[in-house]
C-alpha cells in the first residue's frame, strides 16, 4: 500500500510547468493520495507562447490520471475568502475529505530595491505569501479537526531564515510564514494537525529563472555570470529540481513524519542563510 492511499491533498499555485507546485502534485499522487491542483486564473508565458493556467492544470492532471492516480483541478484566488471558500466547498463535494495542505502559492511582488518598493508591492505580497496561506489554512483546519488530524505543509525559502538585498516584501513574508506555521502546529497539534515550514533555496523554476533574468537585467551583465554569482556560496554550486523539494513535502506528508510538527526543513543544497 502506498503511504498516502487514502488521502486527499490540496495544492496551490500548481500550474507553472517547471514549477514546486506541480512537482508537489504529481509526488502526493505518486504516494497514492487523490490531489486537488489549483492556481489563479490567467495566463503564462510557456516556451514562448501565452498559455492558459487552466489548461496548465489539466495537463497536470492528465498526467495524474495517466499514471493511475486521481486528481481535480479548479482556479482558486488565495487573495480571496470566496474564492477559498468555493475551491474548499468543490473538493469536499468531490473526495469527502482534505488530509493534506499544501500552501505553494507565492508572489515575488516587491522583488527591488527597498527605497524602490510600493506600500502596493507590500500589500501584493502579503496577500498572496502570507494572508493566503492564514486564510486557506482557517478553511481547512475545522474539517481536519472532524477527520481527526491532518497535515499543513507551508511552502517557505532560504528567504524564511535569512535575507538577501532586493527581496525585502518576499523576505519578510516568507519569515512570517515561518511564525505561522510554529502558531498552527503549537495551537492545532492536540488536534492531531501537523504543520511544517519547506523552505527551498535556489530551485530551477520558472520564478527563479524569472529572478535571474531580473537581476541579470538591472545590473547589465549575463544570466550565467548571476548564476555563478548566486550559487557560489551553494555546497552543491547548483539549484536544485522541483522534485526535491517535492520529496520533502511527500516525507513531511506521509506516515513517517508523524512525530515531527513546527519545524523548518530546508533544501539547499547547503546554502547558507545569510544575516
Amino acid at each position: 500500500m502506498r503511504p498516502l492511499e487514502g488521502k486527499v491533498a490540496f495544492v496551490t499555485g500548481a500550474s507553472a510547468p517547471h514549477g514546486i507546485g506541480r512537482a508537489i502534485a504529481l509526488r502526493l499522487a505518486q504516494d497514492g493520495a487523490a490531489v486537488v491542483v489549483s492556481d489563479i486564473d490567467g495566463q503564462m508565458e510557456v516556451g514562448g507562447k501565452t498559455v492558459s493556467r487552466s489548461e496548465l492544470l489539466q495537463n497536470t492532471v492528465a498526467e495524474i490520471v495517466s499514471s493511475d492516480g486521481i486528481a481535480i483541478s479548479l482556479i482558486l484566488d488565495v487573495t480571496d475568502a470566496e474564492s477559498i471558500e468555493a475551491g474548499i466547498k468543490q473538493s469536499l463535494a468531490e473526495f469527502g475529505r482534505l488530509d493534506i495542505l499544501v500552501n505553494n502559492a507565492g508572489s515575488l511582488a516587491g522583488s527591488n530595491s527597498f527605497l524602490s518598493t510600493t506600500p502596493e508591492q507590500w500589500s501584493a505580497s502579503f496577500g498572496v505569501n502570507l494572508l493566503g496561506p492564514m486564510m486557506l489554512s482557517q478553511a481547512v483546519i475545522p474539517h481536519m479537526r472532524q477527520i481527526g488530524g491532518g497535515r499543513i505543509i507551508n511552502i517557505g525559502s532560504t528567504g524564511s531564515l535569512g535575507a538577501e538585498p532586493g527581496f525585502g516584501a518576499y523576505t519578510t513574508m516568507k519569515h512570517g510564514l515561518v511564525g505561522f506555521s510554529k502558531t498552527l502546529a503549537a495551537e492545532f497539534g492536540p488536534d492531531g494537525i501537523l504543520c511544517n515550514t519547506v523552505c527551498p533555496g535556489y530551485i530551477a523554476t520558472d520564478m527563479h529563472t524569472a529572478a535571474n533574468n531580473r537581476l541579470a537585467k538591472e545590473r547589465d551583465i549575463s544570466v550565467v555570470e548571476i548564476k555563478k554569482e548566486r550559487y557560489a556560496n551553494v555546497a552543491l554550486r547548483d539549484a536544485g529540481l522541483p522534485v526535491d523539494v517535492a520529496n520533502a513535502v511527500a516525507y513531511l506528508a506521509g506516515p513517517q513524519a508523524n512525530y515531527v510538527t513546527g519545524m523548518n526543513l530546508p533544501v539547499t543544497g547547503g546554502v547558507p542563510f545569510g544575516i
